[in-house]
């Protein structure tokens, strides 16, 4: 099962990439006026160098990149890649937090000038990432640079125009990202006349080596563990230009340029994964000559054409007088360039870090994905129409479903599948077969805390303490020359211990790129064994026990991170109930499981309410009644913290429910105490925006929206190491170290493109696992203007426009044979409706219901 998945994987991928270069290859390249100036409002602009290496400017395609920038000497750049991983789920190497790491690969420093006057300083001085043509320009005294790239190819161009009066030797530093000297038995000769730095830790080998091929230079990694094994490799090579190589010290191999006015171009290529560094250094010299086989202009044209029609694909256009909208708006355009940079690969870009990562190999948080965190980025696409985008996360969670199968039986006793919140790129690891009894034992508080055994204690001590079965462990620091690991003090439980909810969160992603696309094959080859895996996990688990009421209860599970060993976790519940109706869906669909029907009907229809404030001994019914995080009591946390719902199609405009949404609107009252104004604080990972549009509140919005973008009113309270991260909140680029220094990120930019994307429209059901219906402008603040561009769920392609207060027309364009379901957004009104330009009858009602076929246009007209 296993191979088939990660070959249809593959498969897949490469027909994405294939078939998009196809049909750029066949169409010319239109430049579209409109959305030119459209996407240029979101252009970064440096007319000043910055003062530190994060605030570069982020460039690349997908799959490797860099921030890039300067000093008033060089150019600078750090290249990572989605596909290099230092450590797997194995390790024993990295006991100590924020220690491991990933997607690094080298420096490359365009040294520009070594003695004689500044180039990137003074009035002359600019640096300007063009969004809509994919390129950055920087410009010095009488010295330009331009970069692409390229999309087709794991390779950087960088076209360098020197006019100086008297041009100086321009030298391409390639150095190591880690330099250590330590004694090797018998190598230490061998490694240094190699060119090899290798860096030991306990168990694990980083090994970098420097090479010359030609007028190529390359440095390489290789990272190893037991049987784990990842590598890098970058080259870099000139054309137009003499050049030499030579290596300058240990840790650097460098490329001299011959000084002369005039033109020439750099190419730097990388590649990386579990492959011999052989294959990847046979990559990487065969991408130089292939890009080098070609002009600069030529690339650029090529590269133009693919980030014009990724532009084409969908828009937002937003306007108020105080220019806020402007600036949401700016910020919507910047992160889809954002996740087109970094998110096209097999791999998901890292939440903290991404493709941008300056600082080596240091950063907070280690190499781990958080799904909360990764969460922010991908909710935004499937609406913004980016499912290529999405590839990654799907790819990753689906190359290593066995780890995630075993973990759910070895760690808790169920069956299905079990996504940690914190997962290493490969999934978890397989336990010893009395680790695993004695973990299910200790974790479902079936054993004892204090009776550990000395094995698993022992077992233990070695793994690193962010991935979810060590959680329990806190800071640990050494003494005596011992490691301690203090613990978090409520037994086996922490911060991601027992979190069950971002199983079901992520099926219920793999369920909505079936809804959006409408690939029956997605949905039975790789969808469906999540979402049943998923509910599976829920009904098997131990802790799931039908009492003396008839329902089912779910005891010790973390609602999030804040409240642990929680009785009915408000997120957990919320799993069973919504993921549960759409596993029944898609059964239907495919026409299979009919033997589980009447099983998941009845886990549904027994499963205990969402826990709400009637719960409390307190509770009088003197205000409204607003979803909790749980069933009193907890082992830790506050459990009357109102809740938000923005998964599964609970909670939405759409909700035939009443009483989820007065509880839902009650504990986004209560959460706010009913005020909300541009001093409300938003964090970086709130979500309650989202929520807030899925309830069509849309002036709450319009405070929301930029103080989230700000992130400026308590960043204090919110960034992981404010003090650590030179106390900035948002970085010149519109990054933030929110997560903390070597960490850079724009989740808080995620959660406003899906708070945005869920005002303008929603394509939601009344209860999940329903039938959509397209709702426009549900939550859209009073004042504001807008017009867009949208994917709507059953592949429809959506623009409309709202001035004044009044949606000015509604067009679709459907892209299969379906039906189509549409709010009237003019009530009360019988409408036109265009086919092809052409009228074929009228329509009304409140809920508009209409067929539609492949390749077919649409617009209605009061």
């Amino acid at each position: 099962m296993k191979t088939r998945l990660i070959f249809l994987l593959v498969i897949f991928h490469l027909m994405n990439l294939i078939a998009g270069y196809a049909c750029l290859q066949q169409s010319e390249v239109y430049d579209d006026p409109y959305l030119r100036k459209l996407v240029s409002e979101a252009d970064l602009v440096y007319n000043e160098p910055v003062t530190r290496s994060e605030s570069g400017m982020p460039f690349g395609n997908g799959r490797m990149g860099t921030l890039v920038w300067t000093t008033p000497f060089a150019v600078k750049m750090q290249i990572n890649r989605n596909d290099v991983f230092a450590v797997n789920n194995s390790t024993d190497s990295f006991m100590e937090r924020h220690s491991d790491y990933a997607s690094g690969c080298g420096y490359i420093d365009i040294n520009v000038v070594d003695y004689g006057d500044d180039v990137f300083s003074g009035d002359g001085f600019n640096q300007h990432l063009h969004l809509y043509d994919g390129i950055m320009d920087v410009e010095g005294n009488d010295f330009k640079v331009k970069m692409i790239a390229l999309n087709n190819r794991d390779v950087i161009a960088i076209e360098i125009e020197d006019n100086r009066t008297v041009p100086t030797p321009v030298r391409i530093d390639l150095r190591m990202l880690r330099y250590i000297m330590q004694y090797s038995q018998g190598e230490n000769f061998k490694l240094t006349e190699n060119n090899i730095v290798r860096v030991r830790r306990r168990g694990h080998t980083s090994q970098s080596q420097l090479h010359i091929r030609g007028n190529n230079i390359l440095l390489s990694q290789e990272f190893s563990e037991n049987d784990f094994y990842n590598c890098s490799v970058i080259a870099v090579t000139v054309r137009g230009r003499n050049s030499k190589a030579r290596y300058l010290n240990e840790s650097t191999v460098n490329l001299v340029i011959a000084p002369e006015k005039g033109k020439f171009t750099i190419f730097v290529s990388s590649d990386g994964g579990a492959k011999d560094i052989s294959e990847s250094i046979s990559t990487v010299l065969n991408n130089l000559e292939y890009a080098a086989g070609y002009g600069f202009e030529k690339h650029f044209s090529d590269n133009s054409t693919w980030w014009h029609d990724f532009w084409s694909k969908s828009y937002v256009d937003l306007h108020s007088e105080n220019g806020i909208a402007d600036n949401v708006e700016k910020h919507y355009t910047y992160f889809q360039y954002i996740m087109a940079s970094s998110s096209r690969g097999l791999y998901q870009p890292r939440y903290g870090g991404m493709l941008w990562y300056t600082n080596g190999d240091m950063r907070e948080w280690g190499s781990q994905y958080w799904w909360n965190n990764q969460s922010c980025y991908y909710n935004p696409l499937a609406p913004s129409n980016r499912l290529d985008l999405m590839d990654p996360l799907f790819s990753m969670f689906s190359m290593h479903l066995d780890s995630y199968a075993m973990a759910a039986r070895q760690q808790w006793g169920s069956e299905g599948l079990w996504f940690p919140e914190t997962t290493f790129f490969d999934g978890l690891n397989e336990m010893p077969d009395d680790i695993a009894a004695e973990m299910r034992d200790l974790y479902l508080l079936r054993k004892p805390w204090d009776d550990r055994s000395e094995s698993f204690r022992k077992y233990a001590q070695t793994k690193p303490k962010h991935n979810p079965r060590w959680n329990w462990a806190t800071v640990g620091n050494w003494e005596d020359g011992h490691w301690i690991i203090p613990e978090k003090g409520v037994g086996p439980f922490g911060h991601v211990t027992h979190i069950f909810s971002a199983t079901a969160e992520i099926a219920y992603t793999f369920w909505l790129r079936y809804e959006y696309s409408n690939d029956t094959n997605w949905l039975r080859d790789f969808a469906y064994p999540v979402i049943r895996g998923a509910v599976e996990f829920y009904r098997n688990y131990p802790g799931l026990v039908k009492e003396d009421d008839g329902k089912y209860h779910l005891y010790h599970t973390n609602n999030l991170e804040g409240i642990w060993d929680a009785h009915n976790s408000f997120t957990d519940i919320a799993a069973i109930r919504g993921l549960t109706p759409i596993l029944l869906r898609s059964a239907e669909i495919l026409d299979i499981d009919h033997e589980m029907i009447d099983v998941w009907k009845e886990l549904l229809k027994n499963i205990a309410p969402l826990p709400s404030l009637s719960y409390l001994n307190e509770y009088k019914g003197n205000k409204p009644d607003y979803w909790i995080g749980c069933v009193p009591p907890a082992g830790h946390g506050r459990v009357d913290n109102p809740q938000h719902m923005i998964y599964y199609d609970l909670c939405s405009v759409a909700t035939s429910d009443k009483e989820i949404l007065l509880k839902a609107n009650a504990a986004f009252d209560a959460y706010y105490n009913g005020e909300i104004n541009d001093s409300t604080s938003v964090h970086v990972l709130d979500k309650r925006p989202v929520a807030a549009a899925l309830l069509g509140r849309g002036d709450d919005l319009k405070f929301l929206l930029p103080n989230q973008i700000n992130s400026n009113i308590s960043p204090d309270k919110d960034f992981c190491d404010w003090e650590g991260s030179g106390k900035v909140s948002v970085l010149p680029n519109r990054l933030t170290l929110r997560e903390g220094p070597g960490a850079i990120g724009c989740q808080r930019l995620g959660n406003v493109s899906t708070a945005l994307n869920y005002a303008l429209m929603q394509s939601v059901p009344p209860e999940p696992g329903g039938k959509a219906v397209i709702y426009l402008f549900p939550a859209w603040p009073s004042g504001w203007d807008a017009e867009f561009k949208l994917l709507a769920r059953g592949g429809f392609i959506v623009m409309s426009a709202i001035e004044n207060d009044t949606v000015k027309y509604v067009k679709l364009f459907s892209q299969y044979d379906r039906e189509c379901k549409l709010k009237n957004p003019w009530p009360e009104s019988q409408l036109k409706i265009y086919r092809n330009g052409e009228r074929t009858g009228r329509l009304g009602g409140d809920i508009l219901e209409f067929q539609t076929v492949t390749g077919e246009t649409i617009e209605l007209k009061k």
